[in-house]
C-alpha cells in the first residue's frame, strides 16, 4: 500500500507562511493499491487530491470517519464527480442526525451553497457501515471501529496486500487508551492518530480547557502506538494554530518515545 497526506489539520483550514511546511488543507488521505484508490475523510484535502486528477474519469471509494465540516468540505470541490464517466462510492455511519448523504446534502444547498448533490455528473452510491463489520472494496478489507467523539466517529481498519494500517482522527481518550482502538491497531505498519493538543492545551493551564471536545494530545497518540506494537505512527489532525515550527517540536518529541512516529504533512507518502 502506498498511503499519501492531501490534508493533514483539523478543525478549520488555515493558510499563512508559518504553516508552509505543514500544510493547511483539512483531513484527506489516499492509500493506493493494485492500481485502486480510496480516499480517508474529504476535507478541503479532497479538493487538492481532485485537481491532481482533474475532471477525469475515477473510479474510487471515500470513507468517512465522521461527517464535521471539517471532513466533508472538500467534497463539493471534488473534480472527478462532475465526469459522467467517474464511479464514486461513499461510505459512513448512520447516526441518529442523519447519513453521510444527509449531510453533505444539507452543506450543498442554499443558504450555505449555490449547487446541489445533483451537480455531480458521475455515479455516486452511498453506503453505509457498522462499526466491527468487515467490507471488501477492491483489494482493501475495511473494518470500522466506533470511538468516543462528539456524534460519533469511526476509525478505520484498512488490510491490503499482508499489511494493515489504523486511520484514527477525532478520538478522545479521556485518560485512559481506548481499548477498541488499541485492539484494531495491534501490530499496524501504520497507524494515523489524532495529535490535535498538547497535554497543557487539553488541561487548560493558559486558557480554555478541551476535555469533551472530542481529540488526543500528541504523547496519548505516542501511548497508542507503543501500546498496540505499531511501527509507524503519523501524528494527525494538527490544530489549526499549531505553526510549523510547533509540529516539528511535537515531532521530535514524539520520536523520542517512539522512534517511528512522525509528523503528518500534505505532499508526504508512505509505502508499505
Amino acid at each position: 500500500m502506498e498511503v499519501r497526506f492531501w490534508g493533514v489539520r483539523g478543525s478549520i483550514a488555515v493558510c499563512g507562511k508559518e504553516y508552509l511546511d505543514t500544510g493547511g488543507n483539512t483531513s484527506c488521505v489516499e492509500v493506493c493499491h493494485e492500481g485502486e484508490r480510496l480516499v480517508l475523510d474529504g476535507g478541503t484535502g479532497l479538493r487538492v487530491l481532485g485537481d491532481s486528477l482533474g475532471c477525469s474519469p475515477q473510479r474510487l471509494t471515500i470513507v468517512f470517519s465522521h461527517v464535521h465540516w471539517d471532513h466533508i468540505q472538500g467534497v463539493p470541490f471534488f473534480q472527478p464527480a462532475f465526469h459522467p464517466g467517474s464511479d464514486l462510492t461513499f461510505i459512513g455511519a448512520e447516526r441518529p442526525s442523519g447519513s453521510v448523504r444527509d449531510a453533505l446534502a444539507r452543506q450543498m444547498k442554499p443558504p450555505q451553497w449555490p449547487i446541489g448533490l445533483d451537480a455531480f455528473q458521475s455515479r455516486v452510491r452511498f453506503l453505509g457501515a457498522e462499526t466491527g463489520k468487515t467490507r471488501q472494496i477492491g483489494p482493501f478489507e475495511l473494518t470500522p471501529i466506533e470511538l468516543q467523539h462528539p456524534d460519533g466517529v469511526l476509525a478505520w481498519r484498512i488490510q491490503a496486500g499482508g499489511s494493515h494500517i489504523v486511520y484514527a482522527t477525532d478520538v478522545e481518550h479521556d485518560g485512559r487508551i481506548d481499548r477498541r482502538l488499541l485492539e484494531a491497531a495491534q501490530g499496524a505498519e501504520l497507524l494515523i492518530h489524532d495529535a490535535q493538543y498538547t497535554e497543557a492545551e487539553y488541561r487548560g493551564d493558559h486558557g480554555m480547557a478541551r476535555r469533551g471536545w472530542g481529540h488526543s494530545t500528541w504523547p496519548e497518540a505516542v501511548q497508542c502506538a507503543q501500546t498496540a506494537g505499531v511501527q509507524r505512527l503519523a501524528l494527525f489532525h494538527h490544530d489549526p494554530g499549531r505553526t510549523d515550527r510547533e509540529v516539528a517540536w511535537m515531532e521530535a518529541e514524539a520520536r523520542h518515545r517512539h522512534p517511528g512516529a512522525f509528523a503528518a504533512r500534505e505532499g508526504a507518502v508512505v509505502s508499505l
